[in-house]
């Protein structure tokens, strides 16, 4: 997790959870999101417990049980960023998760990073030192259910670099667009 600031004037203070598969970005999309909106930006992964980091990295993937004290955590860090924004990482792969988030953190904005399996096996083969391994992509993609059109959040192609990304993720704030946008 780093910095402490808050929004930079002229700035929503928002807070942003930068979603999606394994493999699509969320860390350098929400470091990156995180500095252009002057607000802290923390790492998912962080907030695994060592027992779920275990799990991963032997390839299992986590169950329901596994990810609810994750997920608790995540939303206790949002809830205590609600009003000076702040930029979160977490996969929130189900409805369920993202519910579960939103009753800690009413009014957070999802950004949903998306891109093809084929893209990103290819990105997570390129990865190193990270414990989740390629093996687990197909469970990724097998439990992910995309935003719904009553969730507050945007859908952006991971096709394009990253600052392309973060320039359509900031657009979109920028907008007040409430709804999922597809690229």
């Amino acid at each position: 997790m780093s910095g402490t600031g808050s929004a930079r004037d002229g700035e929503a203070a928002e807070v942003v959870i930068v979603m999606g598969v394994a493999g699509t970005g969320k860390t350098t999309v929400g470091a990156l999101l995180a500095e252009a909106m002057g607000v802290p930006y923390a790492e998912a992964d962080a907030f695994h417990p060592p027992a779920n980091v275990a799990k991963m990295t032997a390839g299992t993937p986590l169950d329901d049980a596994d990810r609810e004290p994750w997920l608790d955590a995540i939303g206790g860090w949002a809830r205590e960023r609600e009003g000076v924004g702040g930029v979160v990482s977490c996969s929130a792969l189900k409805r369920a998760y993202r519910d579960r988030l939103r009753a800690a953190a009413p009014h957070v904005f999802f950004l949903h990073l998306t891109g093809d399996r084929t893209l990103i096996a290819q990105r997570m083969e390129r990865r190193r030192d990270h414990f989740m391994p390629p093996s687990l992509l197909d469970s990724q993609f097998a439990t992910l259910e995309p935003l719904q059109s009553d969730e507050r959040g945007a859908a952006v192609s991971v096709r394009v670099g990253p600052d392309t990304v973060t320039e359509r993720a900031l657009a979109v704030l920028r907008g007040g667009r409430a709804a999922p946008v597809r690229p």
